[in-house]
């Protein structure tokens, strides 16, 4: 892509978009617990929608590329997360005591570092044939190759695990 104002302005569009997107599922679930199904669906197809949005503004953005190069990519922002942002964030956490920041980030930098390493394992067995499951912590994000007993990051029982 050559226009440079379009690609900053795809690049915006995609940030917010995806931003819109997590927001729209929070609004959903929170109106499913307050017992308001029809905000909740509406909610959740504005979240898809969203997600559509962002999904083509990356493409046409030419961010999407190879599954080597986007697995690279991954790693390389999932060590930036675990590596300088969390723990960034983590100090700035603790000393203005915000003990549920703390507890966010902490969940998010030990997670983000398992999902480096899986990539990084994905990687190197990018051509395996044998179909691998892959199971989430709907608390803290970790994800896991096998179902824990616990998940070790928050403690979530296995049995909450979503398979992949």
């Amino acid at each position: 892509m050559n226009d440079q104002k379009t690609l900053d302005n795809l690049m915006e569009a995609f940030a917010g978009e995806s931003q819109a997107n997590r927001k729209y599922l929070a609004y959903s679930k929170k109106a499913e617990l307050d017992g308001k199904k029809n905000a909740a669906k509406l909610f959740k197809a504005a979240s898809d929608a969203e997600t559509i949005h962002a999904q083509k503004h990356f493409e046409v953005a030419g961010k999407v590329k190879s599954t080597i190069e986007n697995l690279n990519d991954a790693v390389s922002g999932e060590n930036h997360e675990y590596q300088s942002m969390y723990p960034e964030f983590l100090k700035v956490a603790e000393e203005e005591g915000n003990q549920a920041a703390v507890r966010t980030f902490t969940y998010a930098l030990k997670a983000e570092e398992v999902h480096a390493r899986l990539y990084e394992e994905a990687l190197s067995d990018l051509d395996q044939e044998e179909e691998v499951f892959y199971y989430l912590c709907p608390v803290c994000g970790n994800i896991e190759k096998v179902v824990p007993e616990r998940c070790f990051i928050c403690g979530t029982f296995g049995t909450k695990f979503v398979k992949y």
